[in-house]
């Protein structure tokens, strides 16, 4: 993290539990405006004249649809269609931003630059030059529609802002570090209050943005991340590694396993990759997997990736030592 951005947070009373995890524990949260450091993702810079053919031949989103006023999820796989990383993409005139979690960004970087050979391409570690802040207006409902020509939606002035809900009530913003703290000011005298970052994690999830991390990386397809749902897949471009698999799971139909959101009451949340079972038969079969999860309020909020029942009818709970019943939400 960019060492001015980061005593600044501390001068605004932050307290940083470790580099992902910053809290603000004395300030009184009311009202439906707030603001939040984001520092569990990170940003991978992409420049040169060859950027563009470098990524079109690794990402599941088509380059050409990326545009300066136009975003994209996305995730990179390997040649066994599994996502290494999802990211968000974003286009600042010849450069793409790679937004995606932190912990993988550096194995991330490693990848691409095995592609680059004699290309015009530079790939950066971005984290530290730019800042990235939430802002929700409200709170996000649970059945929100979602549609991904309505989200993604990119407004490049002084800051890149990227919407991330249909109902614009939610974005996100990287900012260069000399122009993040201006902003951070400029909305708290608005009214916006700082919030804690594992509540942007909690936002995340019930918006059903499928964030990976070492645990979950080369674990599932695409599709069992919902990214075809999200806009995230495209079917119509060329190659790009693991596309073969990709494609095969999309025209012989249905992917064997899909992500949920779900709610378990629990006061610690599940680790990444935990197991899932189903008691519906009395065998406690082991169904699925904890993609992420979050607290809030005592509920713990989770993105699960299940296998598709042919009944739609589970019973599930987490394998863990109190057997904590999942429920699952409408999304």
């Amino acid at each position: 993290m960019n060492p001015n951005w980061k005593n600044f947070l501390l001068s605004e009373n932050a307290i940083f539990e470790n580099d992902t995890r910053i809290v603000f524990p004395s300030l009184q949260r009311e009202g439906s405006k707030h603001i939040y450091p984001v520092p569990y993702l990170g940003v991978l810079t992409v420049a040169g004249k060859d950027a563009a053919k470098l990524l079109q031949g690794q990402i599941t989103c088509n380059i050409n649809d990326i545009t300066e006023i136009k975003s994209s999820l996305g995730a990179l796989c390997n040649p066994k269609g599994r996502a290494i990383t999802t990211f968000l993409l974003v286009k600042k005139a010849d450069t793409y931003l790679l937004i995606l979690p932190k912990e993988l960004l550096e194995s991330v970087k490693k990848r691409l630059q095995m592609y680059v050979l004699r290309s015009d391409v530079t790939i950066t570690d971005s984290s530290d030059e730019l800042c990235l802040i939430g802002l929700s207006y409200s709170d996000v409902q649970m059945n929100e529609p979602t549609s991904p020509e309505q989200l993604f939606a990119t407004i490049q002035q002084e800051n890149i802002t990227v919407n991330l809900s249909s109902n614009q009530n939610r974005c996100l913003i990287i900012a260069e570090a000399d122009n993040a703290w201006k902003l951070w000011s400029e909305q708290v005298k608005q009214g916006f209050q700082p919030e804690n970052s594992d509540q942007w994690r909690y936002l995340d999830i019930i918006s059903g943005i499928p964030w990976l991390t070492i645990e979950t990386s080369d674990e599932f397809i695409p599709q069992m991340l919902n990214l075809d749902k999200l806009g995230g897949i495209s079917f119509a471009k060329g190659c790009y590694t693991g596309q073969e698999i990709v494609a095969r799971t999309h025209y012989l139909g249905k992917a064997k396993r899909e992500m949920f959101l779900a709610e378990c009451d629990t006061s610690i949340p599940p680790e990444p990759n935990s197991t899932i079972i189903d008691d519906s038969t009395d065998t406690e079969q082991s169904i699925g997997k904890v993609l992420c999860a979050q607290n809030r309020q005592n509920i713990c909020k989770m993105l699960i990736v299940l296998q598709i029942s042919d009944t739609n009818t589970y019973k599930l709970r987490l394998k863990d030592q109190n057997q904590d019943k999942i429920k699952l939400l409408a999304v």
